[in-house]
């Protein structure tokens, strides 16, 4: 691996460990074994960095969570809710890592900027479920999720379930149809 890619996988296992407002230059510097001026070199910022990590860090999750259920199985969708909010028990970091990222992109149009572009990314990925790789329905899977995550992050304890969103799913698209 070279200096950029030592630097990235540093962010994700900071990322992991500490969350995005709590990992400094200093701790990817720590663990990457590279220098202070390689972030600025390669990445252009701490917070590029740590959104470029981000954004492959959980693009990668959801990708490993798709990709265990067949595309043509009607239950994919409980299972993959089911599987999601077991990865944001497992991960808690990472996940929470995103909520923090979320909440700098208000105020950082590069990160902003590179959390479109995975957003993007994402609804891609959702839409390859959906019959003729839907995209408007690819919006809504994307939309629940970033919503489900900053409800787990605030009160998992109250957030739905994956039975919860299916049933509700029903219900809300058979109410659209009346």
């Amino acid at each position: 691996m070279g200096v950029p890619e030592d630097l990235l996988a540093a962010a994700k296992q900071c990322l992991s460990e500490r969350g995005y407002a709590r990992t400094t230059v200093r701790d990817i510097v720590a663990v990457s074994g590279s220098n202070l001026a390689a972030i600025n070199y390669h990445f252009r910022s701490k917070d590029a960095l740590l959104t470029q990590a981000m954004i492959e860090t959980t693009g990668e999750a959801v990708r490993e969570i798709l990709k265990s259920f067949p595309s043509d199985s009607q239950e994919w969708f409980e299972a993959f809710w089911t599987e999601l909010i077991e990865s944001f028990r497992t991960n808690p970091m990472v996940w929470q890592a995103n909520v923090d990222t979320l909440a700098q992109a208000a105020h950082l149009p590069e990160v902003r900027s590179h959390l479109a572009e995975g957003q993007a990314l994402a609804q891609r990925e959702l839409g390859k479920r959906l019959p003729q790789e839907d995209k408007a329905g690819a919006q809504v899977l994307l939309t629940l999720l970033i919503g489900l995550l900053v409800r787990w992050r605030i009160d998992p304890d109250n957030a739905p379930t994956a039975h919860d969103l299916t049933v509700g799913i029903r219900s809300v698209a058979e109410a659209a149809t009346t």
